[in-house]
């Protein structure tokens, strides 16, 4: 029986894809998967990995690398002016998030990169740019821009700023719940403390807490 569900699942993996065909086949073969990361798995049995049936991909500029994972209830959105979705090889996008791009924003997803669940990456007015291998837990929030607050004139009304993309280089670690601000550069191997808001750089393989954020360590001082 476990032969018969394994190859019923790789068969049916391996025709998944965006199309309604696509979709189908890749609600058939989760009939017999338990569900969130216990799926994770099916974006090795096909060169185009695994996209949930659930997942709603409304973007019509989106570049998929090899043996993707995209589960549940994953949102991928384009205003009329926003910029491209890339997902390179290896990354894995768990349930529950949203990716938007609006204002000629982009968004960068590096290889092997795994995004935990209820994550939001909205890129307006700038990019969002995340290397390889980078860990980021539930909760995480990235907004390359902001609302202008001068007075006299209503919120809504108010145009959005930016100090510039958001950059994360690779091997990065994000805690859960943190938020990420316009123009922050966070360099390779840090590591940003649950519910910290970084508004400012963070160097290479330093370790970061509090809001707003601020370095109270290197991970060479703690043996990391």
């Amino acid at each position: 029986m476990f032969n018969l569900k394994y190859r019923w699942t790789r068969f049916w993996t391996r025709r998944g894809g965006v199309s309604g065909f696509g979709r189908l086949s890749a609600w058939l073969a989760t009939l017999f998967v338990p569900p969130y990361k216990g799926r994770s798995h099916l974006a090795r049995f096909a060169p185009q990995g695994f996209i949930s049936p659930r997942a709603e991909l409304q973007h019509t500029d989106i570049e998929l690398g090899n043996n993707i994972f995209i589960g549940d209830r994953v949102q991928i959105y384009k205003t009329a002016s926003g910029g491209a979705v890339r997902i390179k090889s290896g990354a894995a996008l768990y349930s529950d998030i949203t990716i938007e791009t609006a204002d000629s924003g982009t968004v960068t997803i590096g290889e092997e990169t795994h995004i935990q669940p209820r994550c939001q990456l909205v890129a307006g007015k700038a990019s969002i740019i995340i290397g390889k291998r980078v860990e980021i837990a539930p909760g995480c929030a990235m907004y390359p821009f902001n609302h202008g607050f001068s007075p006299g004139k209503k919120i809504r009304e108010q145009p959005l700023v930016s100090r510039g993309d958001i950059v994360i280089d690779d091997d990065v670690w994000l805690g859960f719940g943190v938020i990420i601000l316009d123009g922050v550069h966070i360099g390779e191997g840090a590591v940003i403390g649950a519910g910290s808001v970084v508004t400012h750089d963070i160097p290479a393989n330093a370790i970061a807490v509090g809001n707003p954020a601020r370095v109270v360590k290197m991970r060479s001082d703690s043996g990391a």
